[in-house]
């Protein structure tokens, strides 16, 4: 039995790897602040503390050593210190969720590898994620710190509508309302469901031949985003949704919010070879496509009423960028 803590465990991605650790046998522990976005299942132990202050932490763990730390709440070097100086020496393998977007932008060659280069020019997330990164195999270089890194790039469930508006989205196809699309909607976008990602990311735990490495773990299910779009339209009930196409550039001059997200990530056609991941988890492939996915989404907000909250600062701007594309022929 491994134990494993994680940090967070209740998000998208880490939820779902919470459930398979303890699906496995795992002895499994979650430190978080409290007021878990997901349920967690009974198995697993909870400590109350926030990752944030080191203080707190000290006192919730006390000398406690764990075969695995997984930190799914690491955004900066900072955040990396801290947890260096709470877990180093204490920990068989400290497992760090980065992410895909650090690979280089616009990307040079398709699929994208570990080898890729980690450079994103225009998103200071990816680029925050890089930094840990550098810092994580420094101290791997040179002191044997037990590191994985792990690159998911679009991981979803039930909860995370991957659109640009969310519910607001789906909303406005029932209402038979403009949505808008990125781009015109035929570039490629992994997405991965957290019940696949899950399995990856398990097998790599406790995993003497994970030491030191990096891997991708996404599914191999790459959809145009038109598709997106119309699955999440079908689970819907919309037969006929008013799709509106436009330049990313000209949604970021609209909302420079939403610039780094697209211009930085989604604009482009991300595709990856997970080969050196099923090296060491033969098991892991796609099981769910978002065809079904898009059906469990409508299924658990059809069901969830509380859930749907329409964005109406995000609302109104798809208005208007539709009117503008409109009015501009």
């Amino acid at each position: 039995m491994t134990s494993i803590l994680y940090i967070g465990g209740t998000g998208t991605i880490s939820a779902a790897c919470v459930r398979r650790s303890v699906a496995l046998g795992h002895d499994v522990a979650v430190l978080n602040r409290g007021g878990a976005r997901r349920p967690l299942p009974p198995e697993v132990e909870l400590i109350g503390a926030d990752i944030r202050d080191a203080v707190a932490v000290r006192a919730a763990i006390g000398d406690r050593r764990f075969d695995v730390v997984a930190e799914f709440l690491a955004f900066s070097p900072e955040h990396i210190a801290t947890d260096l100086d709470l877990f180093e020496g204490r920990t068989g393998q400290y497992v760090f969720i980065s992410s895909a977007s650090a690979y280089v932008k616009p990307p040079r060659r398709l699929p994208v590898t570990e080898s890729t280069p980690l450079r994103n020019p225009y998103w200071q997330y990816s680029r925050d994620k890089i930094a840990c990164e550098d810092v994580l195999v420094a101290a791997h270089r040179e002191r044997g710190l037990p590191v994985t890194i792990i690159r998911p790039s679009h991981t979803y469930d039930e909860r995370l509508l991957p659109t640009l508006g969310h519910w607001t989205d789906i909303a406005r196809m029932r209402e038979g309302r403009p949505v808008i699309v990125h781009g015109d909607g035929t570039s490629l976008w992994t997405i991965t469901h957290s019940d696949d990602f899950a399995v990856a990311f398990t097998g790599l735990l406790g995993n003497p031949a994970a030491i030191g490495e990096a891997f991708t773990i996404t599914g191999t299910h790459a959809p145009s985003w038109n598709q997106i779009y119309g699955w999440l339209a079908d689970a819907a009930g919309v037969a006929s949704p008013d799709l509106v196409h436009v330049a990313s550039d000209t949604i970021a001059a609209f909302e420079p919010e939403l610039g780094p997200t697209l211009i930085g990530d989604k604009a482009h056609s991300m595709v990856f070879d997970v080969s050196k991941v099923q090296q060491l988890v033969p098991e892991f492939r796609t099981t769910i496509t978002f065809d079904e996915g898009a059906r469990r989404i409508l299924a658990y907000y059809d069901a969830t009423p509380d859930a749907q909250q329409i964005d109406e600062g995000r609302d109104a701007l798809f208005d208007r960028i539709a009117a503008f594309v409109r009015s501009a022929g």
